[in-house]
């Protein structure tokens, strides 16, 4: 586990967070300091270059833990706290960080689920005396419905997020307005299966992974594929009883928190064309609901900063957090239309011999490429994570580079002139 001096606190809507120390950062937790003193409103999205002499690194403007994410890691650490003695339970991973992940289970919380919603301990095993903590993508209606059945306390330490909640909320308004309900997300992510979980109470619901699921979809509303052909495509991911025929009809988007925005954006606005085309431009609200307001603003932020680094010139990307991150997925798929980049769980990835250990996300698989820094001076490194990935990583990976190279200029030296 990462560690570091000092404690670290973030403002967010008026909201505290206290969080563990070993999570607060003394190098970019400065940059970022400095860059909301100068741009409160984040009119600028342009990365700060911190410039250490033969290697200089491209910070994005937005990165690390989002509101949600510290508010659940301060609601696990104070279940430990209030609880000694007692068992406490995850009923999966917190957040996608397997260092967050880690430090939980070290405090004694073990995990009732893997991320794909298969059983390691079994419900039999948990009974009223015993503290489950629902995590931050949130759980399904019938999972609560166990927990209630056992007279667990589903509330008190309860730390889905916000904007996952206000999702659910908006699929539940459009549900009564006689809306089906379009899901965009990964339909075996613990989120997607919470919110659609939600979803079908009130609305027919639907997931569609990307663009090409989309354009099913859209072929299927304006009568160019046979209604036939949602069953087959679909399968796994629509609610029981949904009927094309009718349910295409009237659609509402929303979104897993964490995928791309614009890609949700897009996604909304194939589908209205689709309602127009079948409808008519003059009918078309009749038939479909506008849902932006449902759009997570640290992913659109984690958006728009990446986006920036792409306008910028280096020689490569670093992208760090889990695996199993959507959000850092996401990134590292931007970043790799102009940079080489490597997705790497921490500095560990970074050996002394030049290579690196970096995860390839379309074939899931850790590959590792050797005398991955190029041989020219000065070397310019893009550098940003997910929204699960502790700051004080990034720090970890930025001080591991800078070990291999002589002559880097203080940090303190290096901050002053950010």
């Amino acid at each position: 586990m990462p560690t570091a001096d000092g404690f670290r606190s973030i403002v967010f809507i008026m909201k505290q967070f206290d969080i563990p120390s070993y999570y607060k950062s003394q190098l970019t937790g400065q940059v970022k300091r400095l860059r909301k003193d100068s741009d409160p409103r984040k009119k600028d999205f342009s990365p700060t270059l911190l410039d250490f002499g033969p290697v200089r690194f491209l910070l994005a403007r937005h990165f690390g833990f989002c509101y949600g994410v510290e508010n659940a890691i301060e609601i696990a650490y104070r279940a430990v706290t209030e609880n000694p003695g007692r068992n406490i339970y995850l009923l999966s991973e917190m957040i996608h960080n397997p260092e967050v992940n880690r430090d939980l289970q070290s405090q004694g919380i073990s995990f009732i689920m893997d991320t794909d919603g298969s059983q390691i301990i079994p419900w039999d095993k948990i009974s009223s005396e015993d503290v489950v903590i629902i995590p931050a993508f949130g759980t399904t209606l019938e999972i609560m419905n166990i927990l209630e059945s056992k007279l667990v306390p589903t509330l008190t330490y309860d730390t889905t997020c916000p904007f996952v909640q206000k999702v659910w909320k908006r699929a539940s308004e459009l549900g009564e307005e006689s809306f089906s309900i379009v899901v965009h997300g990964k339909h075996k992510h613990e989120e997607t299966r919470a919110t659609f979980s939600h979803s079908v109470q009130k609305a027919p619901t639907v997931v569609v992974r990307d663009m090409a699921d989309t354009e099913k979809l859209a072929g299927i509303i304006e009568g160019n594929l046979p209604l036939e052909s949602f069953y087959t495509h679909f399968e796994g991911k629509y609610s029981h009883g949904f009927d094309p025929k009718v349910h295409l009809s009237r659609l509402g988007v929303v979104n897993q928190t964490t995928m791309l925005a614009s890609e949700t954006q897009a996604i909304a606005e194939r589908l209205k064309k689709a309602v127009v085309d079948r409808y008519g431009e003059q009918n078309w609200t009749e038939h479909f609901a506008d849902t932006r307001d449902t759009l997570c603003y640290a992913t659109n932020d984690n958006q728009r900063a990446t986006l920036a680094l792409l306008e910028a010139e280096a020689d490569l990307a670093l992208v760090v957090g889990g695996y199993n991150s959507s959000n850092t997925s996401h990134i590292v798929e931007l970043l790799e239309q102009k940079f080489p980049t490597y997705f790497i769980s921490s500095e560990a990835c970074i050996r002394g011999d030049g290579s690196i250990s970096h995860f390839d996300y379309p074939s899931k698989t850790e590959k590792s490429t050797s005398a991955f820094l190029p041989p020219q001076k000065p070397v310019t490194i893009v550098l940003t994570s997910g929204a699960s990935c502790p700051d004080t990583m990034l720090d970890g990976v930025m001080l591991k580079i800078l070990d291999g190279f002589e002559g880097v200029k203080e940090i303190q030296d290096v901050l002053a002139s950010a």
